[in-house]
């Protein structure tokens, strides 16, 4: 199995997780001399199975990234990369975006609000955040479908 596809099963099992989970509680009660609409027991198994599969394919997962080099670097480290810059990305658009915003006053009383930075160089590095980021997540995605799962 390729990493690519791990992961693919991981994000599927996360949402299957949740699914059960809201099953099993809806289900958690009926009313007296009612049937609940599942048996509880078996989604409870059926989450316990998940949740097993969903825990060794994390593991699985995290050997492989720490053991798998890519440009001379664990895929671990790339990883943290593109965290970091889409952490980055998200706080400089939204920082451009309030720097574009234009205060308009009524009256000559109104508080006059004007940007501390520059909205077109705040989106202009947030621009190539963004090219970065995207380059960077190619060559994490070419790794994940050309690596082998541990």
């Amino acid at each position: 199995m390729k990493l690519a596809e791990a992961l693919q099963e991981r994000a599927d099992l996360i949402q299957r997780l949740g699914q059960l989970r809201s099953r099993m509680s809806a289900n958690a009660q009926v009313q007296d001399g009612d049937k609940p609409s599942e048996d509880p027991k078996e989604l409870m198994e059926e989450f316990d199975r998940c949740a097993a599969r969903l825990e060794e394919i994390i593991c699985r997962v995290n050997l492989t990234n720490t053991a798998t080099i890519v440009e001379g670097q664990p895929l671990t480290v790339l990883l943290a990369k593109r965290d970091v810059l889409k952490t980055r990305i998200e706080a400089y658009r939204d920082l451009a975006e309030r720097a574009s915003v234009t205060s308009y006053r009524v009256t000559r009383s109104e508080i006059k609000t004007v940007p501390t930075v520059s909205a077109r160089e705040t989106q202009k590095r947030c621009d190539a955040l963004s090219k970065e980021f995207r380059e960077l997540d190619n060559r994490i995605q070419a790794a994940n479908w050309a690596t082998e799962l541990q």
